[in-house]
Protein backbone atom coordinates (compact mmCIF):
# COMPACT_ATOMS: atom_id res chain seq x y z
CA UNK A 1 0.00 0.00 0.00
CA UNK A 2 3.00 2.33 0.69
CA UNK A 3 4.24 1.34 -2.61
CA UNK A 4 1.03 2.23 -4.35
CA UNK A 5 1.29 5.28 -2.08
CA UNK A 6 4.71 6.20 -3.16
CA UNK A 7 4.19 5.91 -7.02
CA UNK A 8 0.73 7.78 -6.65
CA UNK A 9 2.83 10.67 -5.29
CA UNK A 10 5.48 10.63 -7.95
CA UNK A 11 2.54 10.81 -10.36
CA UNK A 12 1.17 13.91 -8.93
CA UNK A 13 4.72 15.62 -8.65
CA UNK A 14 4.90 14.99 -12.33
CA UNK A 15 2.42 16.38 -12.90
CA UNK A 16 2.55 19.20 -10.91
CA UNK A 17 6.15 19.52 -13.10
CA UNK A 18 4.44 19.21 -16.50
CA UNK A 19 1.77 21.68 -15.61
CA UNK A 20 4.07 24.52 -14.28
CA UNK A 21 6.01 23.86 -17.80
CA UNK A 22 3.22 23.84 -20.02
CA UNK A 23 -0.11 25.02 -18.29
CA UNK A 24 -0.20 28.51 -19.59
CA UNK A 25 0.15 26.98 -22.83
CA UNK A 26 -2.39 24.50 -22.62
CA UNK A 27 -5.02 27.35 -21.04
CA UNK A 28 -4.18 29.79 -23.83
CA UNK A 29 -4.91 27.02 -26.50
CA UNK A 30 -8.76 26.18 -24.53
CA UNK A 31 -9.44 29.72 -24.46
CA UNK A 32 -7.93 30.55 -28.30
CA UNK A 33 -10.66 26.89 -28.94
CA UNK A 34 -13.43 28.58 -27.04
CA UNK A 35 -13.29 32.23 -28.69
CA UNK A 36 -12.78 31.01 -32.30
CA UNK A 37 -16.17 28.57 -31.94
CA UNK A 38 -17.98 31.38 -29.87
CA UNK A 39 -16.85 33.76 -33.03
CA UNK A 40 -18.19 31.51 -35.35
CA UNK A 41 -21.72 30.43 -34.26
CA UNK A 42 -21.86 34.69 -33.70
CA UNK A 43 -20.98 34.90 -37.51
CA UNK A 44 -23.37 32.08 -38.35
CA UNK A 45 -25.89 34.15 -36.14
CA UNK A 46 -25.65 37.57 -37.96
CA UNK A 47 -25.50 35.64 -41.60
CA UNK A 48 -28.91 34.36 -40.63
CA UNK A 49 -30.08 37.97 -39.21
CA UNK A 50 -29.01 39.85 -42.51
CA UNK A 51 -30.33 36.85 -44.66
CA UNK A 52 -33.75 36.98 -43.07
CA UNK A 53 -33.77 41.31 -43.26
CA UNK A 54 -32.54 40.96 -47.02
CA UNK A 55 -35.01 38.85 -48.05
CA UNK A 56 -37.58 40.99 -46.47
CA UNK A 57 -36.17 43.79 -48.51
CA UNK A 58 -36.17 41.44 -51.41
CA UNK A 59 -39.73 40.92 -51.21
CA UNK A 60 -40.52 44.70 -51.35
CA UNK A 61 -38.35 44.80 -54.20
CA UNK A 62 -40.37 42.35 -56.34
CA UNK A 63 -43.69 43.99 -55.27
CA UNK A 64 -42.03 47.40 -56.56
CA UNK A 65 -40.94 45.44 -60.14
CA UNK A 66 -44.35 44.33 -60.43
CA UNK A 67 -45.78 47.75 -59.63
CA UNK A 68 -43.63 48.91 -62.02
CA UNK A 69 -42.15 51.62 -59.77
CA UNK A 70 -38.75 52.29 -60.84
CA UNK A 71 -38.24 55.18 -57.74
CA UNK A 72 -38.60 52.44 -55.41
CA UNK A 73 -37.19 49.61 -56.74
CA UNK A 74 -33.94 51.90 -57.08
CA UNK A 75 -34.05 52.49 -53.91
CA UNK A 76 -34.52 48.82 -52.40
CA UNK A 77 -32.14 47.91 -54.40
CA UNK A 78 -29.84 50.75 -52.87
CA UNK A 79 -30.74 49.39 -49.77
CA UNK A 80 -29.47 45.70 -50.26
CA UNK A 81 -26.16 46.70 -51.60
CA UNK A 82 -25.41 48.98 -48.79
CA UNK A 83 -26.97 47.01 -45.77
CA UNK A 84 -27.14 43.38 -47.14
CA UNK A 85 -23.91 43.22 -49.77
CA UNK A 86 -22.85 40.54 -47.87
CA UNK A 87 -25.94 38.01 -48.62
CA UNK A 88 -27.31 37.05 -52.33
CA UNK A 89 -30.30 38.96 -52.30
CA UNK A 90 -27.83 42.14 -53.11
CA UNK A 91 -27.15 40.83 -56.53
CA UNK A 92 -30.67 39.60 -57.41
CA UNK A 93 -32.10 42.78 -56.25
CA UNK A 94 -29.36 44.64 -58.53
CA UNK A 95 -30.15 42.50 -61.79
CA UNK A 96 -33.95 43.11 -60.82
CA UNK A 97 -34.25 46.62 -59.94
CA UNK A 98 -31.66 46.90 -63.09
CA UNK A 99 -34.38 45.37 -65.25
CA UNK A 100 -37.19 47.84 -63.92
CA UNK A 101 -34.65 50.60 -64.59
CA UNK A 102 -34.20 49.45 -68.25
CA UNK A 103 -38.03 49.19 -68.69
CA UNK A 104 -38.44 52.77 -67.46
CA UNK A 105 -35.82 54.05 -70.00
CA UNK A 106 -33.48 54.68 -67.11
CA UNK A 107 -30.21 52.74 -68.63
CA UNK A 108 -27.94 54.99 -66.68
CA UNK A 109 -29.27 53.86 -63.20
CA UNK A 110 -29.40 49.79 -64.90
CA UNK A 111 -26.28 50.17 -65.75
CA UNK A 112 -25.22 51.40 -62.48
CA UNK A 113 -26.96 48.18 -61.03
CA UNK A 114 -25.82 46.10 -63.22
CA UNK A 115 -22.19 46.82 -62.93
CA UNK A 116 -22.09 46.15 -59.41
CA UNK A 117 -23.87 42.43 -59.66
CA UNK A 118 -21.11 41.90 -62.49
CA UNK A 119 -18.44 42.37 -60.00
CA UNK A 120 -19.93 41.84 -56.15
CA UNK A 121 -22.74 39.02 -56.82
CA UNK A 122 -21.93 36.13 -54.70
CA UNK A 123 -22.95 33.83 -56.69
CA UNK A 124 -20.80 33.45 -59.96
CA UNK A 125 -24.16 32.91 -62.21
CA UNK A 126 -25.36 36.05 -61.37
CA UNK A 127 -22.34 37.87 -61.84
CA UNK A 128 -22.35 36.51 -65.23
CA UNK A 129 -25.94 37.36 -66.28
CA UNK A 130 -24.88 40.86 -64.69
CA UNK A 131 -22.11 40.94 -67.39
CA UNK A 132 -24.77 39.79 -69.96
CA UNK A 133 -27.29 41.86 -69.17
CA UNK A 134 -24.73 45.01 -68.82
CA UNK A 135 -23.45 44.31 -72.40
CA UNK A 136 -26.80 44.46 -73.65
CA UNK A 137 -27.67 47.71 -72.03
CA UNK A 138 -24.51 49.20 -73.74
CA UNK A 139 -25.63 47.42 -76.84
CA UNK A 140 -28.99 49.51 -77.34
CA UNK A 141 -27.00 52.87 -75.94
CA UNK A 142 -24.22 52.11 -78.92
CA UNK A 143 -21.61 51.76 -76.54
CA UNK A 144 -20.38 48.95 -78.85
CA UNK A 145 -16.68 49.08 -77.41
CA UNK A 146 -18.00 49.11 -73.82
CA UNK A 147 -20.30 45.95 -74.47
CA UNK A 148 -17.39 44.04 -76.08
CA UNK A 149 -14.95 44.79 -73.23
CA UNK A 150 -17.66 43.07 -71.26
CA UNK A 151 -18.50 40.07 -73.41
CA UNK A 152 -14.27 40.04 -73.64
CA UNK A 153 -13.98 37.46 -70.74
CA UNK A 154 -14.82 33.30 -71.36
CA UNK A 155 -17.92 32.86 -69.19
CA UNK A 156 -18.84 29.72 -67.63
CA UNK A 157 -19.86 27.50 -70.50
CA UNK A 158 -24.36 27.62 -69.57
CA UNK A 159 -23.88 31.49 -70.73
CA UNK A 160 -20.97 30.85 -73.39
CA UNK A 161 -23.78 30.25 -76.23
CA UNK A 162 -25.65 33.54 -75.08
CA UNK A 163 -21.87 35.42 -74.94
CA UNK A 164 -21.14 34.81 -78.12
CA UNK A 165 -24.60 35.71 -79.55
CA UNK A 166 -24.50 38.96 -78.30
CA UNK A 167 -20.88 39.56 -79.63
CA UNK A 168 -22.36 38.36 -83.01
CA UNK A 169 -25.54 41.42 -82.27
CA UNK A 170 -22.70 44.16 -81.33
CA UNK A 171 -20.84 43.02 -84.90
CA UNK A 172 -24.02 42.83 -86.80
CA UNK A 173 -25.01 46.79 -85.17
CA UNK A 174 -21.33 47.87 -86.75
CA UNK A 175 -21.77 46.79 -89.49
CA UNK A 176 -19.03 44.34 -89.18
CA UNK A 177 -20.81 41.49 -91.17
CA UNK A 178 -17.92 39.26 -91.18
CA UNK A 179 -17.35 39.29 -87.64
CA UNK A 180 -20.64 38.95 -86.73
CA UNK A 181 -21.14 35.65 -88.80
CA UNK A 182 -18.07 34.07 -87.31
CA UNK A 183 -19.91 35.30 -84.10
CA UNK A 184 -23.32 33.84 -84.44
CA UNK A 185 -21.27 30.67 -85.72
CA UNK A 186 -19.51 30.31 -82.29
CA UNK A 187 -22.79 30.73 -80.44
CA UNK A 188 -24.22 27.73 -82.18
CA UNK A 189 -21.25 25.61 -81.70
CA UNK A 190 -21.45 26.57 -78.22
CA UNK A 191 -25.00 25.43 -77.91
CA UNK A 192 -24.45 22.23 -79.58
CA UNK A 193 -21.93 21.49 -77.21
CA UNK A 194 -24.36 21.62 -74.62
CA UNK A 195 -27.18 19.79 -76.48
CA UNK A 196 -25.82 16.59 -74.54
CA UNK A 197 -27.76 17.83 -71.90
CA UNK A 198 -31.24 17.73 -71.43
CA UNK A 199 -32.30 20.71 -70.45
CA UNK A 200 -30.53 22.16 -72.99
CA UNK A 201 -32.10 20.29 -75.92
CA UNK A 202 -35.46 21.94 -74.33
CA UNK A 203 -34.07 25.62 -75.48
CA UNK A 204 -34.31 24.17 -79.09
CA UNK A 205 -36.08 27.44 -80.23
CA UNK A 206 -33.51 29.52 -78.97
CA UNK A 207 -30.95 27.69 -81.51
CA UNK A 208 -33.62 28.85 -84.19
CA UNK A 209 -33.09 32.18 -82.94
CA UNK A 210 -29.50 32.40 -83.43
CA UNK A 211 -29.89 30.66 -86.99
CA UNK A 212 -32.09 32.72 -88.04
CA UNK A 213 -29.40 35.72 -86.84
CA UNK A 214 -26.65 34.11 -88.80
CA UNK A 215 -28.85 33.37 -91.90
CA UNK A 216 -29.80 36.67 -92.46
CA UNK A 217 -26.59 37.65 -92.90
CA UNK A 218 -26.27 35.88 -95.82
CA UNK A 219 -23.15 33.34 -96.67
CA UNK A 220 -19.67 34.69 -96.31
CA UNK A 221 -17.68 36.20 -99.17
Amino acid sequence: MATYDLEEQEQLDELKTWWTMYGNLVTGILVVVALAVAGWQGWNWWQRQQAAKASAVYSSLQTAAMQRDAKRARELAGELIDKYSVTAYAGMGALLAARVQVDAGDGKNARVQLAWAAENAKDPGLRELARLRLAAVMLDEKAYDEAMKQLAAEPAPAFAPRFAELRGDVFAAQGKLAEARNAYDIALEKFDALAKDDEARQRGGYKEVIQAKRDALGAAK
